[in-house]
């Protein structure tokens, strides 16, 4: 398994993360290691986990010179992975890592994603309020069928990303990737996680500039995602063989 938690001025609580993940989950699998993204912290988030690298084998920190933003720590982590089980999360504190116990004892032989579902919302209520306006408001734009979008507890089968393109550098990334998990007709388990009240720093995303940022992201990737490619794959094929002047594939 690969763990990956990105860090963006997540001094306060990314090494218990590491460390917690490192204890809890060397005795499950096989073969682990563990990448954190450092994205441009400026709190000495990188040098504590440097020093944390030199002390724990099976961690491997990635430092982003500048911010490249929640979606481009992801997709850095992402591409380091060697593993063939990739779990992540958040390096706030919100979620506990351990609890990838329960991801893990839930895979079957044919699952290709286990996705976690807060049991509860540790948030102020209008965060909360929010969560559930962003989830329903994704979910319908999307055709998303998994419970909670923006539950950050995730494992799922590497081989997945040779599948799809992730380009998204932000917050919704996390949309970008159920939805195109869920195209290539990914295998989808659904896992209640805990979520826990933030106890350093505030979240980059419930703020005004963040929420009109994310909306204006939102309608671009539903036009790339969903506006351009409303033609089913079997219309496409047929266009092509006609503009090739070849028939199209026929089922037998």
């Amino acid at each position: 398994m690969s763990a990956f938690f990105p860090c963006y001025n997540d001094a306060a609580t990314i090494e218990a993360i590491v460390r917690r993940a490192d204890a809890a989950l060397r005795p499950l699998v096989d073969d682990l290691e563990i990448i954190v993204v450092d994205d441009g912290s400026d709190d000495g988030s990188l040098a504590l986990l440097r020093a944390l690298e030199l002390e724990l084998p099976t961690l491997k920190v990635i430092a982003h010179g500048t911010n490249r933003g929640y979606g481009g720590a992801l997709i850095s982590g992402f591409a380091a992975a060697n593993n063939e089980w990739v779990f992540y999360t958040d390096g706030d504190g919100q979620y506990d890592p351990g609890e990838a116990r329960e991801l893990i004892n839930a895979v079957a032989p044919s699952t290709d994603i286990v996705q976690g579902w807060k049991i509860s919302r540790s948030d102020t209520w209008y965060r909360r309020l929010l969560g559930r306006l962003y989830h329903h408001t994704v979910a319908r734009m999307f055709s998303l069928r998994v419970r909670d979008t923006d539950c950050d507890f995730r494992l799922f089968r590497r081989a997945l990303l040779g599948r799809v393109r992730l380009e998204s550098t932000s917050g919704v990334i996390c949309v970008e990737m159920m939805r195109q998990f869920q195209v290539i007709e990914a295998n989808f388990t659904e896992v209640p996680v805990h979520h826990y009240a933030r106890q350093h720093g505030r979240s980059q995303f419930f703020r005004l500039p963040q929420i009109t940022r994310a909306s204006v992201q939102l309608v671009q990737l539903w036009i790339r995602l969903i506006l351009r490619n409303r033609e089913p794959p079997a219309a496409l094929a047929e266009a092509a063989g006609a503009a090739n002047d070849v028939p199209p594939a026929v089922d037998v």
